[in-house]
């Protein structure tokens, strides 16, 4: 615990030391996110805190590097070093989603060749294809999350906390302290990024991030349970960012939309705010569900088999009643145009 602690305190001092001077480079390096008719802030706002969350945590790793030697822990830090270089790279000149897509797999595959995959099934095309999956749908799921104030940063804190709690009564130290690392790299990057923010993490944090829980989701082992029944485990902690991502894809491909190339405020914050919610009210609120789905995937690791598919049957269904409840008013509000394109429209197209 002692080792926890220590790594947690030095990562968040790192964060809230670090980010402060990614502000003030954002300008001159071209980093800065403007304002537009599909987004919330009125005024430029840096967009390259990921680099200091990057840093943080790197800098933990590598002090952690100095007890350790293992070969799989090196990999996930290479594959997460490679997505924060290629968000920085999209974060400044922007890349087209094939080309990021390729490149997360290519790290996902990276995984696997270490030996960090998905082992649920007995043959080993099915194991590489489910971490490909899985690896892509996380990594793209948080990027997605982060679009509104503390959002991204703050679900995954709590997703990594819930994960370093697990790691740490499983007695698998290596990967809880990562999990440890990246949760204070969040609350040091949140002292930042709350509602008003003054910086945001850009794709350089959340593609750092998302790839980062995905390969803990993957290492975490439960020796005491079965896998029949724990994997759920952290398909219910990254539950959140899995919900939103479901619920965009969904409702993008019902109004004929391209869900990868669709900017949008469509997303469950976005539809919390078109209900009444301030903004800060909506982030709160799915802080909570954040916290909700972390106690119900601890539960399920000491679960029998019958109560963990009841959990997850009981999470899948509200999940599955969410989707079709935000398609409809007051939630679909959102899916309005913004005054301003609605003006814009108006005056392109005369009276």
């Amino acid at each position: 615990m002692s080792g926890y602690l220590l790594v947690f305190a030095g990562t968040l001092v790192l964060v809230i030391a670090i980010t402060p001077l990614a502000r003030w480079l954002a300008p001159r390096m071209g980093l800065m996110d403007a304002p537009s008719a599909r987004k919330i802030h009125t005024q430029p706002v840096p967009r390259i805190g990921g680099v200091a969350i990057y840093l943080g945590v790197l800098v933990a790793a590598l002090v952690l590097g100095d007890q350790y030697n293992f070969a799989q822990f090196g990999t996930i830090l290479i594959g997460a070093t490679g997505m924060s270089f290629m968000g920085l790279i999209d974060d400044r000149w922007t890349l087209r989603p094939l080309v990021k897509l390729i490149g997360q797999a290519l790290m996902a595959l990276l995984l696997y060749a270490s030996g960090v995959y998905v082992a649920l099934f007995g043959h080993w095309a099915l194991n590489l294809l489910t971490t490909v999956l899985w690896v892509c749908y996380i990594t793209n799921a948080v990027n997605l999350l982060d679009n509104m104030d503390g959002l991204a940063g703050g679900v995954s804190g709590i997703a990594a906390l819930y994960f370093a709690l697990m790691c740490f009564f499983s007695g698998q130290y290596l990967v809880g302290t990562l999990a440890i690392a990246v949760f204070g790299a969040c609350l040091g990057f949140l002292f930042y990024n709350l509602n008003p923010a003054s910086i945001f993490m850009g794709d350089s944090g959340a593609l750092f991030l998302g790839f980062v829980l995905a390969a803990i989701g993957i290492k975490l082992r439960f020796p005491d349970n079965v896998t029949f029944v724990t994997w759920m485990v952290p398909v219910l902690v990254l539950g959140l960012p899995i919900f939103d991502t479901a619920l965009v894809t969904v409702s993008r491909l019902r109004r004929r939309l391209n869900p990868a190339t669709t900017p949008g405020r469509d997303h469950v914050s976005h539809r919390l705010a078109a209900a009444g919610m301030t903004r800060r009210e909506a982030v709160l609120t799915l802080y909570v569900v954040a916290f909700i789905l972390g106690i119900a995937a601890i539960f399920v690791t000491q679960a029998s088999v019958l109560e963990g598919y009841i959990v997850g049957g009981l999470v899948a269904l509200t999940g599955l009643y969410g989707l079709w409840r935000m398609e409809r008013p007051p939630f679909s509000r959102a899916l309005r145009p913004p005054v301003e394109e609605q003006r814009t429209e108006v005056n392109h197209t005369g009276p």
